[in-house]
Order: structure tokens, then C-alpha cells, then sequence
């Protein structure tokens, strides 16, 4: 269920920004390095924290691990929840984090042709790295490996759209 209302999100994000286009499979993605940032955030939170006994400690963690996240999404230059889509020429990337409600602004579109993909497989995140095929624009992402981000069904439909094994 949550496919098909993310792919109609998306889809409505697309005609919004006026492309005549449909996305065929969306998922949800943060910048590469991203949950990285929240454990390291969250143990330096959580150390400085401490001083202030139980409480501190886990107002520390938290606050840490946000910090983390979104300073790594700073230094990338891109928002940390964005919902990536896959169209049979175009990939786009737009911020937002909800499966069921349009995304905000469109943060990438990068063509198909001439792009090239790398995946990679981490502890908890499978890394997605897109080079436009001018090689001007390098985005690197990072979706969950939870089934209920569809973060593998757009890998998937890369590698099936792009011939790649």
C-alpha cells in the first residue's frame, strides 16, 4: 500500500514542477553518510550529556544524533529525507520525508542516459551514488534497508533501467 501512495506522490511532485513524465518506482533516501553522523552525534551527545545525570544523558543522545544527521546533510547540500523517483528516462530527488504526501522542492532530476550508478552494501543502509553522464553532478545517497522505505526498489529498477548486474 505505501508503494503505490508514494508513487502517486511523486508522481503529482513531477507534474508540479511541469514534467510530462511517470515515476515507476520511488524510494526513501538521505545523504550518504547520514546515519553514520547520527551515531557519531548521538555518542558525543550522550557523553556530554552525562554530566547531567540520566536525563542529560538522554536529551544528549538525541539532540546529538539530530545534529549529526543534519550536519552531514549540510555539508552534502541536500536535505536529509528525500524521496528518490525512477521514470523510464529520469531520476529525481526531492526533499520530503512522508510515503503518503507529496514531496516538496525538486532537489535533482538527472537523465538516465550516459549515468552512471554505483551501489554499495553497508551494516544498515545500502549506499546509491548517481554521476550525470557530462560528469558535472555526483549525488551520493544512502536508503535504509528496511522494506517499508522502497529504497531497494528504486536500486532495483536503476540497475534493470541501466543493464547493470
Amino acid at each position: 500500500m505505501s508503494e503505490s501512495k508514494m508513487l502517486a506522490a511523486v508522481n503529482a511532485a513531477v507534474s508540479r514542477e511541469g514534467f510530462d513524465d511517470e515515476v515507476i518506482a520511488a524510494g526513501q533516501f538521505a545523504p550518504r553518510g547520514a546515519t553514520g553522523g547520527m551515531f557519531a552525534g548521538g555518542m558525543a551527545g550522550d557523553t556530554a550529556g552525562g554530566v547531567m545525570g540520566s536525563a542529560g544523558d538522554s536529551v544528549g543522545t538525541v539532540g546529538g544524533a539530530l545534529a549529526g544527521a543534519h550536519g552531514v546533510a549540510h555539508s552534502r547540500g541536500l536535505p536529509l529525507a528525500m524521496v528518490v523517483g525512477v521514470s523510464e528516462h529520469w531520476v529525481y530527488g526531492f526533499a520530503g520525508r512522508s510515503r503518503s504526501k507529496e514531496p516538496h522542492e525538486l532537489v535533482f532530476r538527472l537523465g538516465l542516459e550516459g549515468l552512471a550508478v554505483s551501489v554499495g552494501q553497508r551494516l544498515n543502509v545500502r549506499t546509491l551514488t548517481l554521476l550525470s553522464g557530462d560528469g558535472t553532478t555526483r549525488i551520493e545517497l544512502e536508503g535504509n534497508r528496511l522494506q517499508i522505505s522502497h529504497s531497494k526498489d528504486v536500486i532495483d529498477e536503476l540497475r534493470t533501467r541501466l543493464g547493470l548486474t
